[in-house]
């Protein structure tokens, strides 16, 4: 689901997010080569603070400018990871059954790419989501983005 390049960052930032107690949600690369921007979500048990992502921002940056991942200028954003929660790991998934979730894969299952449903259940080799009527099963080696389908209730 991660680009080789942002593997290899999020793999740099993970030790230090240990150590801190911060969990890296995902990395993403977007826009041009030139001057990409790269997104790094955060998250710990107890949500995110403003003071948790100013503090991470620093320590972040500091990984960021000893891998020089670019050539030239870059952007660096360290975000929570809100109500569309991106899903990256099998735990990610197991953590959020009985949500809603939507998933793009690399190559068409029974016919569709994108797949939007309630998470059924979630093991080591992919997911089981409900769409509608019917159930399938997406493998973690097919899925090239996936996130929560945040639903917020206004009515109270």
């Amino acid at each position: 689901m991660l680009t080789a390049k942002e593997q290899q960052l999020l793999g740099a930032l993970e030790p230090k997010a240990a150590e801190e107690g911060v969990e890296i949600v995902t990395v993403d690369v977007i826009g041009s080569r030139k001057s990409p921007t790269i997104r790094v979500y955060i998250d710990t048990p107890e949500g995110v603070s403003f003071d948790q992502l100013s503090s991470s921002q620093v320590w972040i940056n500091e990984i960021m400018d000893r891998l020089d991942p670019f050539p030239g200028a870059y952007m660096l954003e360290v975000s929570s990871p809100g109500v569309d929660r991106p899903l990256r790991t099998p735990q990610h998934f197991s953590d959020h059954v009985g949500q809603k979730a939507s998933i793009k894969t690399s190559e068409p299952i029974e016919g569709r790419s994108s797949f939007i449903g309630t998470i059924v259940s979630a093991d080591g080799d992919g997911v089981a989501v409900e769409c509608g009527e019917a159930q399938v099963f997406i493998p973690y080696t097919q899925m090239k983005r996936a996130h929560l389908k945040g639903e917020i209730d206004f009515s109270s």
